[in-house]
């Protein structure tokens, strides 16, 4: 492999988690009272969306809905077969209570993601209707829920409040 397409995928990455932590600044900000510190992060957060999204386009990862569905369940059995078990295993024997919870919860989450892309790559190639349907994401585990959530959250327990609809 080339090493612009490394460098590439390192890029990828850092930006991907630029992104993420900068949403993480804003929330704290937000908490804090302020506003237009939390703006400015939200604004470098999406900035560095892009930056991202540029170099997945250039490194061609982004392909037909049918092969990205794929390739969504790929990586989704991957974490919750392999790399969350692991995770799990480790922060247990650390005593890592927190850490065990998180690996935990988003371990439960993937199952859930693969089984949603694959009902969709089913739909897709029995070229069946796409039906609107509703996504709602608990704001405390990420449990991932079709149609309208229950009244608590069955990964974390949270109160159906703390779901959000995705638009």
């Amino acid at each position: 492999m080339d090493k612009t397409f490394e460098n590439l995928k390192s890029a990828f990455a850092g930006e991907s988690q630029a992104n993420r932590t900068y949403l993480a600044f804003a929330k704290k900000a937000e908490m804090e009272g302020l506003p237009q510190i939390a703006k400015l992060f939200r604004a470098a957060a999406s900035a560095e969306t892009v930056h991202a999204l540029n170099h997945l386009e250039v490194m061609g990862k982004t392909n037909s809905t049918i092969e990205n569905l794929r390739a969504a369940v790929s990586g989704e059995t991957f974490e919750f077969e392999e790399m969350y078990p692991k995770y799990i295993d480790v922060a247990k024997k650390e005593d890592n209570r927190r850490a065990s919870w998180s690996f935990d919860v988003a371990n439960k989450v993937e199952k859930i993601h693969a089984r949603l892309f694959s009902k969709a790559i089913d739909k897709l190639e029995n070229k069946e209707d796409s039906a609107v349907i509703d996504y709602y994401v608990c704001e405390v585990c990420g449990n991932t829920v079709e149609s309208q959530p229950t009244e608590k959250c069955s990964i974390c327990g949270a109160p159906k409040e703390k779901f959000r609809k995705i638009e």
